[in-house]
């Protein structure tokens, strides 16, 4: 299930609205992992627009919530536009705002990407059959992991390649892992865990979306395989 609302507005258009949030992730004392600002907003506004792109939306704009301080809002909006570059995305807004009144003792910061996308029935649960077929792009990875090993972080730009590929669907994984994002992902199965076969930890979280749920049929994913290259993993399914 996708962590995105999709609101009907004219008949033939939606909204898509996708959120993230991350607290404790910041340059104060007291914060439990200790990264640079821009690098809290690039990974907070990936997490969004991935879920939006994912959901079929085209991102036109982002809402920061603060409450970090006045003084990092620059690096914050840097961090966005890292994330916004990366995409090739244009016409994008930016508004926001700062607790500026209470200081607090750890970095914490909101962010939502709004999106538009063609009303259609695609927003449906798949149909799990024999012939589906599913992958992870990019490794889960959590807190400093992220930055200790950013190259297994799968990037944006091929994330955004994977978004235009027909006949395939996208769930970006976040903190809760694989195996609860694929728990939600069809209309007419769920899974136990010995059903699933992966090299990677399904139970592990994914951090700010450091890998991508795939699913297709065995001809698309040839083609899902050549785009993710060296950040595909596959996932068996068997039958107990």
């Amino acid at each position: 299930m996708r962590d995105v609302l999709i609101i009907p507005f004219n008949g033939k258009e939606s909204i898509v609205v996708a959120c993230d949030n991350s607290g404790g992730i910041g340059l104060k004392e007291l914060d439990a992992v200790q990264v640079p600002y821009d690098t809290v907003a690039y990974y907070s506004f990936r997490v969004a627009v991935m879920e939006c792109l994912a959901a079929g939306g085209n991102p036109f704009a982002v809402t920061l919530q603060n409450f970090c301080g006045e003084a990092s809002w620059n690096e914050l909006l840097l961090g966005i536009n890292r994330g916004v570059a990366e995409l090739g995305l244009k016409y994008l807004q930016i508004t926001g705002s700062t607790e500026s009144n209470f200081p607090l003792v750890q970095s914490a910061v909101g962010l939502t990407v709004l999106g538009k996308k063609k009303t259609s029935h695609k927003d449906l649960l798949p149909h799990f059959t024999d012939g589906t077929r599913i992958a992870v792009i990019g490794k889960p990875l959590v807190g400093d992991e992220v930055i200790e090993n950013e190259t297994e972080v799968v990037p944006l730009s091929i994330f955004k390649l994977l978004c235009v590929l027909e006949d395939a669907i996208l769930l970006p994984v976040g903190s809760k892992g694989i195996f609860h994002e694929l728990n939600g992902l069809f209309s007419n199965r769920t899974f136990i865990d010995t059903e699933i076969i992966s090299d990677l930890d399904i139970y592990k979280s994914s951090g700010p979306s450091t890998c991508v749920l795939a699913v297709s049929n065995k001809k698309k994913m040839r083609d899902i395989m050549r785009v993710a290259g060296s950040y595909y993993y596959e996932i068996d399914v068997i039958e107990c």
